[in-house]
């Protein structure tokens, strides 16, 4: 099952020696209410697009939303191969059926993990799919015995469901709800088949939301609800990428105030960690990236301190530990790279300095580090999805960011129709973006 992982700019790799493969970076996940936080500046917000009208479909008599929904066509951006452009086109979706809801994407991230589906990099790939796992829209059709959410409602997607029965949800220890988890990794719904197809061949899901459509069908446990005035063209990135990593500071760390924190890595995960820490007023708050343009928009969210590891004469880690007097209270891991995994760990403070690993590494990869590491008191955790429950804590945190608590909009560099996706994949590896949208018109 694929959890949700960006990857860094390709310079990650010209530190660390890697092959030429674009290296992971950052990561795919208790809850605990926030902390006061200070209120960030913020951008205006963008209105709302106006609706159009519904797409030509089969219905029967009765209605909740569309009229029960049979079959309709749909636009979408499909990998029928690995390695190849998205080809976008019209396919059939089948309507919800019990316990589903049928969504209306406005906007959709495109992130590093569909790309590393894509590229054929994933082990556990599956082809032809519908890849997106970041989305925004709005409810029109639920399935029977669906009381969460109704037609008009506007939701964010959740890769990650919260179905608050399973013995995950109901532990509290975890937001890894286990309710879908058997059919979503093989890319189908809940009933073992699929909503999409072409000329009668099925098209699998991708993470359970194949946000790359028009119009998609999931279980209703896999949206959250949000207020009706938060822009879809922004929000949607809170459906991973910004929860990844202001949630992995408030709901996996539980930094506290004070607390010195660094990161590595300065992509869309790292730069969410770094206002997320702001968010609870951390102290020192070091950024550690080698892509010196990264420094100022670091800045700007809360970074106190920027590391250049091409600067440092000598090793980094005792050059962290000296600058944060001794080691940090915490550090982050949000590229995917084994090696950083070590040297965030090895940074921390000893007796009590804990490492939250978010960047997820290629298969196969394994890290180590010296035993007495951890004897002397260092953790090492991880992180998916930023330990949020989404249909708890999406809510939550498009509420922050509409009340100017932390910001969104500076993140999302280049906005595109669904036309131009494959743009998207090479602004990707081009390192020039931090967050691609896709609108939907």
């Amino acid at each position: 099952m694929v959890t949700c992982a960006l990857w860094g700019s390709i310079r990650w790799q010209e530190w660390n020696s890697a092959p030429a493969t674009p290296a992971l970076l950052s990561g795919t996940n208790s809850c605990s209410p926030p902390r006061s936080a200070p209120a960030l500046l913020s951008d205006s917000f963008p209105r709302l697009a106006p609706r159009r009208g519904l797409p030509r479909s089969e219905r029967c008599p009765s209605s909740r939303g569309f009229g029960r929904l049979r079959r309709m066509k749909t636009r979408a951006a499909v990998a029928y191969e690995a390695g190849k452009p998205l080809v976008v086109e019209e396919v059939d979706l089948e309507g919800p059926k019990a316990g589903e809801v049928l969504v209306e994407l406005k906007a959709t991230g495109v992130c590093h993990t569909d790309e590393f589906t894509r590229s054929g990099a994933d082990p556990e790939g599956i082809f032809p799919v519908i890849f997106g796992h970041e989305g925004a829209g709005i409810v029109r059709e639920v399935g029977p015995g669906v009381t969460s959410v109704a037609p008009g409602d506007h939701v964010v997607l959740l890769y990650t469901p919260e179905c608050r029965q399973c013995k995950s949800c109901l532990s509290r220890k975890t937001n890894l709800c286990t309710a879908i988890r058997a059919t979503q990794g093989k890319g189908l719904m809940p009933d073992g088949t699929s909503r999409f197809s072409k000329n009668g061949k099925p098209i699998y899901h991708y993470m359970g939301c194949s946000t790359f459509s028009q119009y998609t069908v999931l279980p209703d446990i896999a949206v959250a609800k949000v207020r009706n005035d938060a822009p879809f063209d922004t929000i949607c990135y809170v459906g991973c990428g910004v929860t990844t990593g202001i949630g992995a500071v408030l709901f996996t760390a539980k930094v506290e105030p004070g607390a010195n924190v660094v990161v590595f890595g300065l992509g869309g995960i790292g730069l969410n960690v770094i206002q997320g820490a702001r968010m609870v007023g951390a102290d020192k708050i070091v950024g550690v990236d080698i892509n010196p343009a990264r420094e100022a928009l670091g800045r700007s969210l809360g970074m106190t301190h920027f590391v250049n590891p091409k600067d440092v004469k000598g090793d980094l880690v005792a050059h962290l530990v000296e600058l944060t007097g001794g080691g940090a209270d915490y550090s982050f891991e949000c590229v995917g790279n084994v090696q950083l995994m070590r040297q965030a760990l090895e940074c921390c403070h000893r007796g009590w300095g804990v490492s939250v690993i978010i960047g997820v590494a290629g298969a196969g990869q394994e890290i180590s580090t010296r035993p007495f590491q951890l004897v002397t008191g260092r953790v090492w955790k991880g992180s998916a999805f930023g330990g949020a429950r989404g249909r708890t804590d999406v809510p939550k945190i498009v509420d922050w960011y509409m009340d100017r608590k932390i910001v969104i909009d500076p993140l999302i560099t280049h906005r595109l129709p669904l036309e131009r996706i494959n743009e998207a994949f090479d602004l990707m590896h081009a390192g020039t973006s931090i967050r691609t949208v896709i609108e939907y018109s």
